[in-house]
């Protein structure tokens, strides 16, 4: 009797590993095909630029609205980089404006800026002004997010002309 209750014991073991396995699988597959949801940052850490044009009124400000970078610019406004160029990778050479609200970098199709190689995450980083500088943002990537060959663990400003490497692709921020 006690060998047919051991037999029965494990074979529920067997088949609650079995589907434990089969679950820690499919989460896994998930999450690589859509990716992890972007962490909101607290409300005071929000980037400078969305904040201001929320808290000013539509219709008074719409002769000003003409030139956006005049409210937001700082004294050493000049020192802002205006595009993102691609040094290394499947795309070397290729230039884009960073306009004035955040850039997304990753596999998905969502992403602002599409990189798709093995070691690039679905949503891989946010690059976004704030403050009068562009910060780029690690979004809990697998393989990491570098800025000048150090790991980007929180929100890093980066310098006008500074490496940042994600997955096998560089590109430096420039005037």
């Amino acid at each position: 009797m006690t060998s047919e209750l051991t037999l029965l014991v494990l074979r529920l073991a067997f088949i609650v590993i079995l589907w434990l396995f089969i679950f820690f699988i499919v989460y896994a597959l998930r999450s690589d095909l859509f990716g992890q949801r972007a962490k909101r940052l607290p409300n005071d850490q929000q980037p400078a630029a969305p904040q201001q044009a929320q808290s000013a009124p539509a219709p008074a400000q719409a002769p000003r609205q003409a030139a956006p970078a005049a409210p937001r610019a700082p004294a050493g406004a000049n020192d802002v980089p205006s595009r993102l160029v691609i040094t290394k990778g499947a795309k070397n050479g290729l230039e884009m404006p960073l306009g004035d609200g955040p850039l997304t970098i990753g596999r998905s199709n969502e992403s602002n800026l599409i990189i798709r190689d093995d070691y690039t995450s679905t949503h891989h980083a946010r690059l976004m002004l704030w403050n009068g500088r562009w910060v780029i943002q690690d979004l809990d990537s697998t393989n990491g997010t570098f800025l000048n060959g150090t790991r980007v663990t929180v929100p890093t400003p980066v310098p006008t002309n500074a490496t940042v490497t994600i997955g096998t692709t560089s590109f430096e921020l420039r005037r």
